[in-house]
């Protein structure tokens, strides 16, 4: 994965996908082609954790936590794939996910009025089980229907279809989806202007 000369562009977070687990997807970039990993080192997780919500500060994250969240990550990713196709999750993403998960998760605390998620002694682990507690929900549940990948082909995301009619083809109609409807309006113009 990823090479030397990556932008801070394509290491950017991508949080437009609908759920906690898939958004872990997509900290792999360009899966298609030369998969940008994004989370290259313990503090990139350790942001990641803030930036998903789950944390309000990073929390201190060792080589070992990085090695099982992105081996999460592949689980999951793999298990939503298959889900897609019809099939079921192959037992090793299973094992994976289910050990994440078994870990305790982030608890909720009311504090000034409004929640905060306590990570107790190890909150990075209890992010990472919070995450794959969503892996679980959402594979597991009726929502596992409403999995899509993005139909941009320069995009691999996979992201919760929400809209009412389910027939949602962009991860972001403000990205994907407005570069789509741009390069259809050019091949329109140059047809009609021929």
């Amino acid at each position: 994965m990823d090479g030397a000369a990556t932008s801070p562009d394509e290491l950017a977070f991508r949080f437009v996908t609908g759920r906690p687990a898939l958004a872990l997807t997509a900290t792999v970039g360009e899966r298609w082609r030369g998969q940008v990993e994004r989370l290259r080192s313990p503090a990139d997780l350790a942001r990641w954790y803030v930036a998903a919500g789950l944390l309000p500060a990073p929390p201190p994250v060792s080589r070992q936590h990085l090695r099982r969240c992105r081996e999460l990550r592949e689980a999951v990713y793999r298990s939503a794939r298959r889900r897609m196709q019809a099939a079921p999750p192959r037992p090793e993403d299973l094992r994976v996910i289910n050990a994440a998960a078994a870990l305790p998760p982030l608890a909720p605390r009311l504090e000034d009025g409004s929640v905060r998620w306590d990570g107790g002694a190890d909150p990075a682990a209890a992010a990472l089980s919070s995450v794959a507690r969503d892996a679980v929900d959402l594979l597991g549940g009726a929502d596992a229907g409403r999995l899509r990948e993005c139909a941009s082909p320069t995009c691999a995301l996979l992201f919760l279809d929400t809209s009412r009619p389910a027939g949602r083809r962009w991860c972001s109609s403000a990205t994907c989806g407005a570069a789509a409807r741009a390069a259809a309006y050019r091949r329109r113009r140059t047809t009609t202007s021929r």
